[in-house]
Order: C-alpha cells, then sequence, then structure tokens
C-alpha cells in the first residue's frame, strides 16, 4: 500500500476540538499546543483519547527534560497510560473496529511510547486523536469505563510484580511505598488471592487508598512493627534505599522480595548480609510483558481499581496541565492523576 493509500480521518464535526497534545519541550517547559491530526501508517488505526495517567517518566521529562538515561532532545509528546475510542480501524484488517473502547500496552520490541530513549523520540499519547499500531491495542469489556481503563498499563506493571512474587495465594504479602503502583500492587496481590497484604507508606492518603483497594493493615513508614512482620512476599514500590530496607526487614526467613520500584542509578548500599544469613531472595522487576491482558480481564470480571485515582483534570490549557503536573509530583495528596481530553 503506497502512502497515498493510506486512509485518512473521517470527517470531523464542525464543532470537534482541535488536536491539542501535552508536549515537553525541554527540563520546565511543558506545553499543550496544537498539533496536526494523524496520520495512521500501515497497520495503525487512530484513537480517540479519552484518558491518560499522568507517570512518574513524564514527570522525570518535565522536571529534569530526561528520564534516567533517555534525554530529551527535541519536542515530545508524552504519555503511555492511556484508553480510548478506535475513530479509524486499520485498513489492514487487524485489530479492533471503529467504536471499540481499548487500551493501549505502550510497548514494542524496541521501543515506548513517550520515550526519549531513541532519536527521533517516540511519542506518546497524550494528545485528542493519535495514530499506533493495531497491535498495541486492547479492546475493552463494555462494562469497564474508560475513566478506570486509564489505569490498565500501570497495573499491569503491579501484576507483573506479583507474577516475579511467584503465587500468593494464601500468602502473606507486603507493599512498601503505596503510590499508584504500590497501590495497583495491594489490588493485585488481593485479586491474586493473597490472604494478607500489609501496606507501608510516609504519607497518611496513600495508605487510606491502600485500604480501600484490599490492604489488611497499613503502617507508617516509619513504624518498628515492620521488622517483625515476616511475610512470605514484599514489594518493594517506592523505589528509595530506606523503603528496600523496610521490604528486606519485614520478610520471613527464605521469603522473596521483589524490587519494583526504580533505585537510583549506581551502586546503592543495601542489608545484603541481612539477605544472606535469612536467605532472601532478591528479584527484580521491570515494567511488564503481556500481564496487561489480565488486567483486561480482571476488570471486566469486576475488579475496581477507582479508589486508586485521586484528580482529573481537563486538558484545557498549559496552566491546567501543569496543575495537574503539580498535582502528581506530590505523593502526599495524589494517588492517580488522569488528564481528561
Amino acid at each position: 500500500m503506497s502512502a497515498r493509500d493510506l486512509p485518512d480521518l473521517p470527517d470531523l464535526p464542525a464543532n470537534s476540538a482541535p488536536n491539542v497534545a501535552v508536549v515537553a519541550h525541554s527540563a520546565g517547559d511543558l506545553r499543550v499546543e496544537q498539533v496536526p491530526e494523524p496520520k495512521p501508517g500501515p497497520g495503525e488505526a487512530v484513537v480517540s483519547v479519552a484518558y491518560g495517567g499522568i507517570c512518574g517518566s513524564d514527570l522525570h521529562y518535565w522536571t529534569h527534560g530526561a528520564a534516567g538515561l533517555s534525554i530529551l532532545r527535541e519536542p515530545m509528546v508524552l504519555g503511555h497510560e492511556m484508553s480510548g475510542t478506535v475513530l479509524v480501524a486499520a485498513e489492514d484488517g487487524s485489530g479492533p473496529a471503529a467504536g471499540t473502547p481499548v487500551t493501549v500496552h505502550p510497548a514494542t520490541h524496541d521501543s515506548y511510547l513517550g520515550s526519549a530513549a531513541l532519536l527521533p523520540h517516540t511519542p506518546g499519547v497524550f494528545a485528542r486523536r493519535v495514530a499506533l499500531p493495531a497491535s498495541m491495542l486492547r479492546p475493552l469489556p463494555g462494562s469497564v469505563p474508560l475513566r478506570i481503563a486509564a489505569l490498565c498499563e500501570p497495573a499491569a506493571v503491579a501484576w507483573h510484580g506479583l507474577a516475579r512474587a511467584g503465587d500468593v495465594r494464601d500468602r502473606r504479602v507486603l507493599v512498601v511505598g503505596c503510590g499508584p503502583i504500590g497501590a495497583l500492587s495491594v489490588a493485585a496481590a488481593r485479586a491474586l488471592g493473597a490472604a494478607e497484604v500489609v501496606a507501608v507508606d510516609l504519607h497518611d492518603l496513600p495508605r487510606r487508598i491502600a485500604g480501600h483497594l484490599g490492604a489488611s493493615t497499613t503502617l507508617a513508614a516509619d513504624d518498628p512493627a515492620i521488622t517483625e512482620l515476616d511475610v512470605d512476599v514484599a514489594l518493594e514500590c517506592s523505589g528509595s534505599r530506606p523503603g528496600l530496607a523496610s521490604a528486606i526487614r519485614g520478610t520471613r526467613r527464605g521469603g522473596r522480595v521483589v524490587m519494583v520500584g526504580l533505585q537510583p542509578a549506581g551502586e546503592q548500599p543495601t542489608l545484603l548480609a541481612d539477605a544472606i544469613t535469612r536467605e532472601l531472595e532478591l528479584v527484580g522487576s521491570f515494567r511488564f510483558r503481556d500481564e496487561i491482558d489480565d488486567v483486561v480481564t480482571a476488570l471486566g470480571a469486576g475488579l475496581s481499581l477507582e479508589a486508586a485515582i485521586t484528580h482529573e483534570v481537563d486538558v484545557t490549557d498549559t496552566a491546567a496541565v501543569l496543575d495537574a503536573f503539580g498535582t502528581a509530583r506530590d505523593a502526599s495528596v495524589s494517588g492517580k492523576v488522569l488528564l481528561r481530553f
């Protein structure tokens, strides 16, 4: 199929909002600006985006102009957590039909949506209308609201962490750090049959969210009772040295600690002597594979993740989006912050 044979967007209603996107230009320079209408390539569909979830990597591109080793070298549309509706199906017949509600698996074999790892950068999904490979799209059960479906990607990260933990049915699980990924890890542990989930965080709001999502007990991060928990499995979701220390101290002899939160780059001190003498397994967990399909299935079966969402902001202008990003940056006042397109 030649470029001139590619499908055009259907005629949009005269009162359709312009296609605007959230674009990071450099550290501290985040803008809401009009972008061209998407032109789908072979195997691509056009999606009308309903909601996007602000992730830690989006915050890093805003505040630092980089997420880890992925450095902004050109303006980039942010976002990899989304839900929406197929506006134009892929011309080759692959993927869902027009009108299908979807979420997205944001990874290919060499890139991730909204990532500056490659040049040109891989644009994200924080726009009203985007073209995406049909293979990335995951149809949603009709019972799942698009607002909740925007959580599928971060919930898949939590599901993958639990997969790295092994079978947690009838086991005691500790989750350290109850930001969005930690809170969704609580929900995942419960959905996968954990007998008890203990949630730990510095702040009151994340602990309350964890309680709504199924935590049996919530503890402040400095509570000495953590060392006496003796759980079977711990998920460290804070990405901090003290959090990892708490996870190690709270796990029973022979248990497993899953490092879901990304620790700072470089050498990091940790309680290796404790891990060795108590024969703990320390395993890493990064992003996810196909667990997003498990999340979609669980949501269709009635799993509720509503408590993880604390804020929802219309994408109207730069000031509104900056306010949303600022809220998402403060873990003491927010859980998952959604942008509504």
